[in-house]
């Protein structure tokens, strides 16, 4: 169990460290990513050495966030700090064997399973990011546009470009501050909400077609299958994005996307309004996350696995 302390505390933790090795969730999006290179980046201006990974390929989208690094720094890792990682099983394959030795965590779900020896949580914050600024700060770093174009990216990605229930007026002025350092947000805002790939606008027209209703029209569950990705030729990039896509329906409290994994199994992400929690639905399905936006993994074949889903969200709902 984490001990849980302070933005100052992991500050201190963090001026004591070196050789930093700062760990992503795997399918990795714009608030881990974020996080992590605007820690990096804080932390090599201290002039510690510090690099970040992630089990998973980073889509070019996200780039901008750490092209003018150079080469990642190649060192023994002395001291393990996860960001925006709710459960170590979220790390992924490449990262797994860090698992049981992270340091450090610095996150804002809820359902995080405090499996590092330390952690920041403040779960009322719309993104990690946010917790990366206030920790940057007590470090005494001063916040340049690099630093900032990668925390506003964390917060706009998670607020859904600022539409999201989850988006406060402190990650709006949060945001605002980070626009004062230079950051091209246009170009952010269009990279990350506006751009699709011919690929990924085939692959989409291919889960609506695959999308079904539940419970009276209320819960939507869209399909994404190794063939869909295939015949469409996406790639990881194409795939981030879709989740809040059943959501949108008119009448629909519930949207679920699954998602086919090679072993069989399915990533399930939730999205949901105000008449569900999207937590309580994916807790019993052995998972968690926000109050409107939560994940899980269940097991197959399809139809056995929307069953299951279909039951979990009929006991939230009703």
């Amino acid at each position: 169990m984490s001990k849980l302390i302070t933005v100052a505390q992991a500050a201190k933790e963090l001026k004591k460290a070196d050789n930093i090795l700062i760990l992503t969730h795997a399918y990795p999006d714009g608030d881990t990513l974020g996080s992590g290179y605007a820690l990096c980046r804080a932390l090599h201006k201290m002039g510690k050495s510090a690099r970040v990974e992630c089990s998973d390929i980073i889509p070019d989208k996200y780039r901008f966030m750490f092209e003018d690094m150079g080469p990642a720094e190649d060192f023994e890792p002395e001291y393990l700090c996860a960001v925006d990682v709710a459960d170590s099983l979220l790390l992924g394959d490449k990262l797994k064997t860090y698992a049981e030795s992270v340091d450090l965590c610095i996150d804002h779900h809820g359902s995080n399973t405090r499996y590092a020896k330390k952690l920041v949580l403040i779960p009322e914050y719309s993104a990690a990011a946010m917790i990366i600024a206030e920790i940057i700060n007590a470090l005494g770093v001063k916040i340049d546009s690099g630093i900032a174009a990668c925390i506003y990216t964390g917060i706009a990605t998670d607020t859904g470009c600022f539409k999201y229930s989850n988006t406060t007026s402190y990650a709006m002025r949060m945001a605002a501050d980070m626009l004062d350092y230079g950051i091209n947000s246009e170009m952010i805002n269009r990279t990350m909400f506006d751009i699709k790939s011919r690929a990924r606008i085939e692959l989409e027209r291919m889960a609506l077609e695959s999308m079904r209703f539940f419970l009276n029209d209320r819960c939507a569950i869209m399909l994404i299958t190794h063939e869909m990705i295939e015949k469409s030729g996406a790639g990881e990039e194409d795939l981030e994005g879709l989740a809040p896509i059943p959501r949108q329906i008119e009448g629909v409290h519930v949207g679920v996307t699954m998602r086919e994994r090679q072993d069989g199994t399915y990533k399930v992400s939730i999205r949901t309004d105000n008449r569900a929690d999207a937590s309580s639905i994916c807790s019993i399905l052995g998972g968690g996350g926000h109050v409107r936006a939560a994940g899980c993994t269940v097991g197959g074949p399809a139809e056995r696995a929307v069953k299951t889903i279909v039951e979990a969200v009929r006991s939230v709902i009703d």
